[in-house]
């Protein structure tokens, strides 16, 4: 069916219910004389008389009553329909799926959502920790966390964190029994927890700057994990030295458990950004999660 012939059904509905092509007009907010021309095209096309017309009256011939049965509740599906996208536009709904890292999540994601989700009952969110690069677009994520410098030209970034550094930590135990590094490159003597990169399947070259000179220190040890925290755990117990994310060993360090080292190697790096690809129509959902996060 062409939209012209579907914008002339309304028109003739409009006709039939108000049984008045005057109150039909003002209904549609057009002329009479236009209204009466459409329904009588619409009457030739189809080589069927819809309407009965008299000086008094209008009224739905045979053929016009069973075509109204036809499209009525047809038209009243498409306007529940629309009711309840409205509906959705000012009371938000719906999921969003968003891929990150541990640390991420624990240091800017969950901590801006917890508040806004109680709100906002009916937005589920899925949050996919990976601390690898994850395809957004294949893999159907309505968006991902990364760190500024690591993201793709194509998409739209929006900041969503403070710049953050790694610092390198080890266990009272641990330094009791080997000399504390002075230098990065002294790493490479001692008992170091790995960093595996998940999607790149590589092992993370500490990277260090000092003075504008920048140093990458391919280490070794006993332990290789792809989680911050598991990497923690292990330095505590005295298993080598980590490099982490220092908002997580606030803790740690402040107890006692973990003594910083290297500090003045350790470099800022930029702040994590929500990026999510440009073309694309996102749902008040996700409008309400990306205004939670830009906070």
């Amino acid at each position: 069916m062409k939209r012209e012939d579907l914008n002339d059904m309304l028109w003739f509905l409009a006709v039939a219910e108000e049984r008045s092509f005057t109150k039909a007009a003002a209904k549609l907010g057009t002329s009479q004389s236009t209204i009466s021309h459409t329904i009588k095209k619409l009457e030739a096309r189809m080589g069927l008389r819809l309407l009965t017309r008299t000086t008094r009256n209008v009224a739905p011939t045979e053929a016009g009553e069973r075509l109204i049965r036809s499209l009525a509740p047809r038209i009243q599906e498409i306007e529940t329909e629309i009711d309840a996208l409205m509906e959705i536009r000012d009371k938000p709904s719906g999921s969003v799926r968003i891929t990150l890292s541990d640390h991420a999540l624990e240091s800017v994601v969950w901590p801006k959502l917890r508040s806004m989700l109680h709100e906002f009952p009916d937005i589920k969110v899925e949050l996919n920790s990976d601390n690898g690069f994850r395809n957004i677009v294949e893999e159907k994520f309505d968006a991902g966390v990364r760190l500024g410098e690591s993201l793709d030209k194509d998409m739209i970034a929006v900041r969503i964190g403070p710049d953050w550094r790694l610092v390198a930590v080890a266990s009272p135990r641990y330094l009791e029994i080997r000399t504390t590094p002075s230098t990065p490159q002294e790493l490479v003597g001692h008992d170091c927890i790995n960093h595996r990169q998940s999607r790149a399947g590589g092992l993370y070259a500490w990277e260090f700057e000092k003075d504008g000179r920048e140093v990458r220190v391919r280490v070794e040890g006993q332990l290789t994990f792809n989680s911050s925290y598991a990497m923690i755990d292990a330095a505590v117990a005295g298993y080598g030295i980590a490099y982490v994310p220092e908002s997580l060993v606030e803790k740690e360090r402040a107890s006692g458990q973990l003594i910083q080292i290297l500090d003045d190697w350790c470099p800022m790096f930029t702040g994590y950004y929500l990026f999510y690809p440009s073309r694309r129509q996102n749902s008040p959902a996700f409008k309400v999660v990306v205004d939670a996060l830009k906070a």
